[in-house]
């Protein structure tokens, strides 16, 4: 919408949230709904037996994660369940780490394997002994599914590459310190950039080759708290560690620059039309120019900026902890709405 002048206004809190189909698939923890996307009609709301924590839809099959593990499996378009499953990821039960969907497959994390299910069905496709929540170093599984056919999985210091058909594991890569955030895809050869990248929490970046897993470069920033995945974009690697937004060439690993902000980069930065824009917990939303690094412009907020900023026709748009969210033209930092 080109005014950002509201359409509508649910009555309920949406704690998590996914659009598909023209649908808005939402949960204010007890209760799952669905919206029209353009009026903000109801369709349908229904009582979950216990608190959402994670919600995705596509190709007509909601999936949410509920507290006490479960995974259910709901019709997009009436609300109807289609099965479920328990006992799944109990250790960890945020948005981040709950069930993937992708192209049609549930990926959960049950009783020490990572299980592969379809998503209209709920029958298993195949499993993985990935392992415990110890045998994972406390965190999280994190599963990027690419279009090549396999699933990336970032478990503790390890990365597999496993078949999203079979399960079989083609390759499987060993690190020293943990990886918090899942591994980022880019199609196409190492020689123009393709392969797997990640960071593990002390800032050591990596890209492996998306074929064998070999370790092509690894280079050092500072410690990271972010979750959030690598960006890779236009054949460089962009990550934030710590107060730093670092920017490596893809194919060789060569720092290109550091620009320090105020505060910690949380979210992942966002790349578009040659800028780079990245919010910071020092309050402030930063655009640099992507290929050196230099400012174009900075918006002090209310509050820490925490979140991904995202670019659309122009526009950069941004949360803030001050509980608004900017729309700002991408080139010059001038505002275009804010709602509150």
């Amino acid at each position: 919408m080109a005014t950002g002048r509201r359409r509508f206004k649910t009555r309920d809190v949406a704690w998590s949230m996914a659009v598909a189909d023209g649908r808005v698939h939402a949960s204010d923890g007890p209760t799952l709904f669905a919206l029209d996307a353009r009026e903000g009609t109801d369709l349908w709301r229904l009582p979950t037996d216990s608190w959402v924590y994670c919600l995705k839809a596509e190709r007509g099959t909601v999936v949410t994660g509920t507290r006490g593990g479960g995974i259910q499996a709901w019709e997009a378009s009436t609300g109807r369940k289609l099965w479920e499953v328990t006992g799944c990821q109990t250790d960890f039960e945020t948005p981040e780490a709950g069930p993937a969907l992708h192209d049609g497959t549930v990926y959960v994390w049950q009783d020490a394997r990572l299980r592969a299910l379809d998503a209209r069905t709920g029958e298993e496709r195949w499993s993985y002994p990935i392992g415990d929540s110890a045998s994972c170093s406390g965190v999280p599984v994190r599963v990027t599914a690419a279009p090549d056919g396999y699933v990336y999985v970032s478990a503790g210091t390890r990365v597999l590459a496993v078949d999203t058909a079979s399960g079989r594991v083609r390759w499987h890569f060993e690190a020293p310190a943990v990886f918090l955030s899942p591994p980022t895809f880019v199609p196409g050869p190492a020689v123009t950039g393709g392969g797997i990248y990640l960071a593990d929490y002390l800032g050591t970046v990596y890209a492996l080759d998306a074929t064998d897993g070999r370790d092509r470069w690894r280079i050092a920033t500072e410690a990271r708290s972010s979750i959030d995945p690598v960006l890779v974009a236009a054949g460089h690697v962009h990550v934030g560690s710590g107060k730093g937004l670092y920017t490596l060439d893809a194919v060789t690993g060569t720092p290109k620059w550091r620009f320090q902000a105020g505060g910690d980069i949380v979210g992942s930065p966002a790349v578009a039309e040659g800028r780079i824009h990245f919010g910071s917990t020092d309050h402030l939303l930063y655009t640099l120019k992507a290929d050196d690094g230099r400012l174009r412009w900075k918006l002090a907020t209310g509050g820490e900026i925490t979140g991904t900023p995202v670019v659309r026709d122009g526009v950069v748009y941004a949360c803030s902890k001050d509980r608004c969210v900017y729309a700002l033209d991408a080139e010059k930092g001038t505002g275009t709405a804010r709602t509150a």
